[in-house]
């Protein structure tokens, strides 16, 4: 189970506000989390993550907390060891598909495994720069799963991708989640794309 009863600061045009979220996630669920513009998703993503700390709150996967403001704990992105696929890709320009995928995992076999579900088994020696904005996307999925996480967080990570290459890549990731009984929160903009594999949603406030 994963708790979240967290509150955030957020910076808006209008002064500031305060995202406020109480939200408990089954594991082995696909959460999906929604809301305009300027509500909160990356930042909630990072909060789960350990890349920002809330304001207040706790976060507590299962028997561990990983924040909690008022004992002072806060897990590191270390400890924690969440699969990240952020909405910039964060991709390492000096390091090729191959080497991404080396330095989470050397499971060969699952780095084989996962060069064919993003299908870039021809591309293996390229490096970013070399790549098109779908095959970066794929590269960043495929790097967040190398890890075997139990809790994928997700950041718009279909966008790029047309839809007969989104429609086969989300087939595959579902089957990998649910082999490595991990729980996912996946931010996005397109509800329908998500529509039929997501169990449970959350809804974030907020305006532009």
């Amino acid at each position: 189970m994963i708790r979240i009863h967290i509150e955030k600061r957020l910076k808006a045009y209008n002064g500031i506000q305060v995202l406020r979220i109480e939200k408990t996630v089954t594991p082995g669920s696909i959460l999906r989390v929604t809301g305009p513009s300027g509500a909160g998703k990356t930042t909630l993503l990072k909060m789960i993550a350990g890349l920002i700390a809330p304001d207040a709150g706790t976060i507590a996967v299962g028997d561990a907390v990983w924040y909690e403001s008022a004992m002072k704990i806060n897990f590191s992105p270390q400890q924690r060891q969440p699969g990240f696929v952020f909405q910039d890709y964060a991709l390492f320009p000096n390091m090729t598909v191959l080497q991404h995928l080396q330095y989470a995992t050397q499971d060969a076999a699952w780095i084989t495994r996962l060069l064919a579900i993003g299908q870039l088994q021809t591309f293996a020696h390229h490096k970013p720069a070399h790549l098109s904005g779908g095959q970066q996307q794929r590269l960043a999925i495929l790097r967040a799963l190398a890890i075997r996480p139990r809790l994928l967080l997700m950041d718009e990570p279909f966008s790029a991708l047309d839809v007969k290459m989104k429609t086969r890549l989300i087939a595959d990731l579902l089957l990998v989640i649910k082999e490595l009984n991990a729980t996912a929160i996946i931010v996005s903009h397109n509800q329908q794309e998500l529509d039929g594999i997501c169990n449970d949603e959350l809804v974030l406030g907020g305006e532009e």
